[in-house]
């Protein structure tokens, strides 16, 4: 067995990223968390940001701190044969879904937000920076994310498939999109675990909808539990207010289970590290899992082509992680234990080095 990556090194790679000069599965712009390299510390997944000016650098498959050997291991998670493959109208699969960590499949099925106006735009996301770029295209059918799907399963062996989306101007905000491609993934890939990310549905009732279409997990991301910051960092998002988000959380737990529901929490955006520890308690005390990340500068961002706001203090970051890493565990939930998404994964956040 993999012996766990130290959290205190894994949280600090997290904030300053390393000088890595070859990472075949990365991401830039999109919906977050930042730009990223796929790579294995140590056997475990991570996502890491990519800095020519970390002190973090890899030589020999080892990590180097200021060129002294931290112990660790570090492998390129390697490009996936999938990518090879196009759509037979030419839509080349990469552009339809990528691959996140060494074995899970992602994709915003809507590459657009009806938030992404100046003035209700999440500061920390990029969603529409990649469809710009022309680095993937704004809807995906759900006969093409079943397409790519089946190819990725059987070329490159993923385990478990996440699937987000802008939100729309519908009741749904983007859930009934979500629903179909699910069922269409489910269909040629019937045992394959799906996660659903998503804004609280207008129409609850949407909930069972994405289980009933086959999804196991889901992700109702609310970044802060503050609403102070909610309202700075997201304006348009932030004008859901916390009461949709706690009825839509209790629903998902009713319908999907404990521990099989979470939500990101961004650690640098202001919130009171004490205050977003006591709001994690409340979340798990639900059957809520919080996965806290740290924000970091992503390109393409208000945050960071505008605000130019840095990454936490990773002592900061490593004691938020800490303590809610101490939380879950007392609670008896684990990121791993869930059927898929980003928490069954991992690789955005330090928890699971602390055995969360």
């Amino acid at each position: 067995m993999t012996a766990p990556t130290p959290s205190s090194t894994r949280v600090d790679v997290a904030i300053q990223g390393i000088r890595l000069l070859d990472a075949p599965v990365s991401r830039r712009s999109g919906a977050g968390p930042s730009d990223d390299g796929h790579v294995l510390l140590d056997g475990v997944g991570a996502a890491i940001p990519l800095n020519p000016r970390s002190p973090y650098s890899v030589r020999g498959g080892k990590l180097l701190l200021d060129g002294a050997d931290t112990g660790l291991g570090v492998e390129a998670v390697r490009r996936p044969r999938f990518y090879d493959r196009s759509t037979a109208d030419g839509v080349p699969y990469e552009k339809i879904a990528r691959l996140h960590s060494s074995n899970v499949l992602a994709t915003t099925v809507v590459q657009t937000c009806v938030r992404y106006d100046e003035d209700q735009r999440c500061r920390f996301c990029a969603i529409e920076e990649s469809l710009r770029a022309g680095a993937t295209v704004a809807v995906k059918s759900p006969a093409q994310i079943a397409e790519v799907a089946l190819a990725a399963y059987e070329l490159d062996g993923i385990t478990q498939m996440v699937m987000t989306t802008g939100t729309s101007n519908g009741r749904d905000r983007g859930a009934t999109h979500l629903a179909r491609c699910v069922r269409a993934v489910r269909e040629v890939l019937p045992d394959l675990p799906v996660q659903v990310q998503c804004e609280p549905p207008g129409d609850l009732a949407t909930i069972q909808e994405l289980y009933d279409a086959g999804a196991r997990s889901i992700g109702i991301h609310v970044e802060s539990l503050d609403d102070d910051v909610r309202a700075r960092w997201m304006p348009g998002k932030g004008s859901v207010p916390m009461s949709e988000y706690r009825a839509a959380w209790a629903e998902a737990v009713r319908v999907f289970g404990w521990n099989e529901v979470s939500t990101y929490l961004l650690v640098g955006l202001g919130e009171d590290p004490d205050e977003l520890v006591a709001g994690v308690e409340e979340l798990i005390a639900m059957g809520v899992y919080p996965f806290v990340v740290p924000f970091r500068p992503l390109a393409g961002t208000l945050a960071t082509d505008v605000d130019h706001v840095p990454a936490p203090d990773p002592r900061v970051l490593g004691s938020v992680t800490t303590r809610v890493a101490a939380a879950l565990r007392a609670a008896g939930m684990t990121g791993a234990s869930q059927s898929a998404g980003c928490a069954a994964c991992g690789a955005c956040s330090a928890l699971s080095c602390e055995g969360a």
